[in-house]
């Protein structure tokens, strides 16, 4: 085997190997692998936020960062270094694989806190090359990990400056949470299908409303059938709004009309057992009898009949017929007219 295809270095105290032959690079006797961080890995994340949007990405990012570095944490504690010790290893490492240089200070073992100083890391050469103005959470995520795993708490971050905003680095304080990439998961599961609820709730909302509209549009038609003579067909059931509508749309129509008579057709209204339908008609008779026009009702079933009878509805005020077409014949007559 040349020299070419079977190369060691050592860097820092980390070794690096190469086996061209068997297309493998080792990073401390772990297989690596290397990217271009403005082309290639860029590519990389453009590619998830466009599949999963920009704020699940970042989440994605940041849950991914915390527990790579949980696993780099386990990694330094089999060293049986202290955290100082450790602290001291990190910027060399991560340096070494091109993530960017670290500084660890102001470290409390008691407390189990400290702040990182983050400069030119690959994540904001990335960010930096997608024309972002705010960093990412996945390096800062990360080092959270690795001090959860050795501190043996959970630890999580704030990100005090970025570097993408205009500051020389990013500065990150670390310290014991309750938050968890867990918890940050479910917390917006739960939002996205607070979201989702909303816009479904305002959709049938407004489906709603265009439905109602269109029902007070296309319910009980007034109908002018001969000079004087109106019909409106009553439909299916009716309730208090639907009653109102009715007869507000009614009224206002008969003195456009100029109607003498107004033809109630009851062939399709919906029988049913509340005291509505009675009071809508008692309603609409008494105001159409104030405006000049004499009401007549049509197309009684014998079930609606006695439905609206058993509410003390009083059909004597009314002329009565079985069929629309002998309603029109007996308005007509009122008048001496008749349809030959």
């Amino acid at each position: 085997m040349t020299e070419s295809s079977n190369s060691n270095i050592e860097v820092g105290g980390l070794k690096f190997r190469w086996n061209i032959d068997k297309g493998q690079f080792l990073f401390e006797e772990e297989d690596a692998v290397l990217f271009w961080i403005s082309s290639a890995m860029k590519v990389f994340f453009d590619t998830i936020e466009e599949i999963s949007g920009e704020e699940a990405a970042n989440l994605v990012l940041e849950a991914t960062g915390f527990r790579q570095g949980l696993i780099v944490g386990e990694y330094f504690k089999k060293l049986n270094a202290s955290i100082s010790q450790v602290a001291d290893l990190i910027p060399a490492t991560y340096a070494s694989a091109g993530w960017g240089k670290a500084i660890i200070h102001e470290i409390n073992e008691e407390k189990k806190t400290l702040k990182i100083h983050l400069k030119d890391s690959w994540e904001n050469k990335i960010n930096k090359a997608q024309g972002k103005t705010s960093g990412g959470n996945f390096l800062p995520a990360h080092y959270a990990g690795i001090f959860s795993g050795l501190f043996g708490e959970n630890i999580w971050f704030k990100v005090l400056e970025k570097q993408l905003e205009g500051n020389e680095q990013d500065t990150i304080a670390y310290f014991p949470s309750s938050i968890t990439v867990t918890k940050n998961i479910h917390k917006l599961i739960r939002t996205n299908e607070s979201e989702e609820i909303n816009r479904l709730e305002k959709m049938v909302d407004q489906q709603t409303s265009d439905l109602r509209k269109l029902v007070r549009e296309l319910s009980s038609p007034t109908i002018p059938v001969l000079e004087g003579i109106v019909v409106v067909p009553l439909v299916g059931r009716y309730d208090n709004s639907r009653s109102n509508d009715m007869i507000d749309k009614t009224l206002s129509s008969l003195p456009k009309h100029q109607a003498r008579y107004l033809i109630v057709d009851m062939t399709g209204l919906h029988v049913d057992e509340d005291t509505y339908t009675a009071s809508m008609i008692e309603k609409l008779g008494a105001a159409s009898s104030l405006i000049g026009t004499e009401m007549i009702l049509v197309g009684i079933s014998a079930e609606l009949g006695v439905m609206m009878t058993n509410t003390g509805f009083n059909f004597s005020k009314y002329q009565c017929f079985h069929t629309l077409q002998h309603g029109i014949y007996h308005a007509l007559a009122q008048d001496g007219h008749r349809i030959i």
